[in-house]
């Protein structure tokens, strides 16, 4: 089919009106019950990092066991990219039900494999080279689940609701963070010290394994969305994904790309990072930490599906202009008040970022994913948001780690959040509005 035909047949939102409620709320469930677990056991390893490090990554000096830990989990975006371009191109040709469900499958195997693996005392340089395997299987099946379920929600969701519909699976990454944080905080509390530090850090990935058959099991019961049924029932499925992404649509995979600069910085600095900020560097007691992060991820899970609504009301252009400038602004104050140290500062800073952090999160999703159209939107999305992720999300933890130790100044790691939202901030005012355009 040509170009031409292409942009005279009706668009893809025209066949979501005709999917009932109930299998549109089964749609919903199933994508964000499946992202829930595939992120739960990816972020759960950065809970750990330092148990982890001394483990796998022996070493006299604990900061660089910590370091060790945090570039095994920065090596695992390395393989997002590749997981994305794979992942892309067969959820884009042969649909994305069957790409999300072998995401899972991977990201499930990946835990267990942690969770069971061998100590480094136990059968020596076989335990990091192990650990690391299974992290970059994890870092390969992320790197199709974000674009994949952004895909699924979006073309499932009525055209006036996209940012509600894609919230839920914001709402589902940060309530699998505060399920790591909860459970870890949980561990620690009812578990002697030696215990936990021994055998009891593993349960979460154990837990998070068998959590990942329940997410296949849903997963494969789905149809695909109707927007892809739609091109496959027309063969307008693109041959080559990649290349028509890239030749058609490399404008929006390079906003994409610059529009997650600051998101993916913050969100692995903010959420994932902070309660080993907070306990390495400044010596907050660890169950402290962890406790003052669930509470400040239960405020932001609270938040996100009102500014996804919100979102289909006033647009998304504005809040996500808040967010970004919210972060220039804002974070260097809150990081000098979580320098305090106390619970009481730190349990307050971290309130403001995750109150800040909703007007990301409600809208981002959508945003990000009205930029493509079907026939390339699992594939566009993937290539940008994982490149971006992997640069500067998933080495965010360890570059923070070293600009401490190199520098000696503990509130460094705000100039990498600071130059992250004037990034993106640039990139979000160059944005058109997309909330009330129809879907491609």
């Amino acid at each position: 089919m040509t170009d031409a035909q292409r942009s005279v047949a009706p668009p893809a939102t025209n066949v979501v009106s005709q999917v009932d409620p109930p299998n549109r709320r089964r749609a919903v469930m199933a994508a964000t019950v499946g992202h829930f677990v595939e992120y739960y056991d990816y972020t759960v390893y950065g809970y750990f990092a330092a148990i982890i490090g001394t483990h796998f990554f022996p070493t006299s000096d604990p900061v660089a066991s910590v370091m060790a830990a945090f570039a095994a989990f920065a090596l695992a975006f390395a393989a997002r990219p590749i997981g994305g371009l794979v992942f892309g191109h067969f959820g884009d040709r042969i649909g994305r039900r069957t790409v999300l469900s072998v995401s899972i499958l991977m990201m499930g195997l990946g835990s267990l494999i942690i969770g069971a693996l061998p100590s480094y005392a136990a059968i020596g340089v076989w335990a990091p080279i192990l650990l690391v395997f299974a992290r970059l299987m994890q870092g390969f099946s992320t790197g199709g689940e974000n674009a994949g379920a952004s895909a699924f929600l979006v073309e499932y969701a009525p055209a006036n609701r996209r940012g509600l519909a894609t919230s839920w699976q914001q709402f589902a990454l940060i309530l699998a963070l505060l399920a790591g944080s909860g459970v870890s905080a949980l561990l620690r509390a009812t578990m002697p010290e030696a215990a936990f530090n021994d055998w009891g850090w593993r349960l979460p990935f154990l837990l998070g394994a068998l959590l990942a058959a329940v997410g296949l099991y849903l997963r494969l019961r789905l149809e695909d969305t109707p927007a892809f049924q739609r091109l496959a029932t027309t063969s307008e499925v693109a041959r080559v994904p990649i290349v028509e992404a890239i030749r058609e649509h490399g404008r929006a995979v390079l906003t994409c790309g610059l529009f997650y600069i600051s998101p993916g910085i913050a969100s692995y600095i903010l959420l994932i990072y902070m309660p080993t900020y907070a306990s390495t560097v400044f010596g907050l007691p660890a169950s402290q930490a962890l406790l003052s992060n669930t509470i400040a991820l239960a405020l932001l899970l609270a938040l996100i599906p009102v500014l996804g609504a919100l979102s289909d009301r006033v647009g998304r252009k504005r809040l996500l202009i808040i967010f970004n400038a919210g972060l220039v602004i804002a974070t260097y104050p809150l990081i000098l008040l979580f320098a305090n140290g106390t619970f009481t500062s730190v349990l307050v800073a971290q309130l403001v970022f995750a109150a800040l952090f909703a007007f990301f999160f409600g809208p981002g999703t959508a945003m990000a994913a009205e930029l493509f159209p079907t026939r390339v939107r699992y594939t566009g999305f993937a290539i940008g948001n994982n490149v971006a992720t992997a640069l500067f999300g998933g080495t965010a933890p360890f570059i923070a780690t070293w600009l401490i130790a190199g520098t000696g100044n503990t509130t460094s790691p705000a100039l990498m959040l600071i130059a992250g939202g004037l990034v993106s901030l640039i990139v979000v005012l160059r944005m058109r509005e997309t909330s009330r355009l129809p879907l491609q």
